[in-house]
């Protein structure tokens, strides 16, 4: 029943994104246009350093790097911050992208950034409700996590790679 919870996120999400009626007039920090896109691409790839942080210091956590022991408590609390900051530096790129373009399908490459974003934030709940629970085996928060973290790798290929990468995605 509790992961019910990350479906109704992420489809609250791809709902609200597919009513609204994009503007591509709004803002990002005062930025239009190309500059909002540029900005998102570097905010979007500031928070693909952050996932990297996250896997590493989980990893650091659960005793999974050469040489580490498992759990320590400066790396836990600081897993938590840049999760935090992860988080709150994913909302304002999230929210420019369905305010100014909405949920889009009309190519590969936008079809799967829009979608991923709706899992983005579905992983993020889902990861939320599996570490404040302890109903579900020890397996499910390195694949909710992993879900995450791949989630935001997919929208840094499909939205700032395309844009730092003059408009081109590799594979694409």
């Amino acid at each position: 029943m509790l992961l019910l919870i990350p479906v109704a996120v992420g489809l609250g999400i791809y709902f609200v994104g597919r009513g609204l009626t994009p503007d591509p007039n709004s803002s990002l920090f005062g930025a239009h246009y190309d500059d909002a896109m540029t900005l998102k691409a570097r905010l979007g790839s500031a928070l693909l350093v952050l996932a990297l942080i996250q896997l590493l210091l989980a990893a650091r956590m659960y005793g999974r790097l050469p040489g580490s022991k498992p759990s320590s408590r400066i790396a836990s609390t600081t897993h938590r911050l840049t999760g935090l900051v992860a988080f709150l530096l994913s909302v304002p790129i999230a929210y420019h992208c369905v305010t100014a373009y909405g949920i889009e399908l009309t190519t590969p490459r936008v079809a799967i950034h829009s979608i991923t974003g709706c899992v983005l934030y579905g992983a993020f709940a889902a990861k939320v409700v599996v570490v404040r629970s302890h109903k579900f085996p020890g397996w499910m928060l390195p694949v909710v996590g992993g879900l995450l973290f791949c989630s935001i790798a997919l929208l840094w290929y499909t939205a700032a790679l395309w844009q730092l990468n003059g408009f081109q995605t590799p594979g694409l």
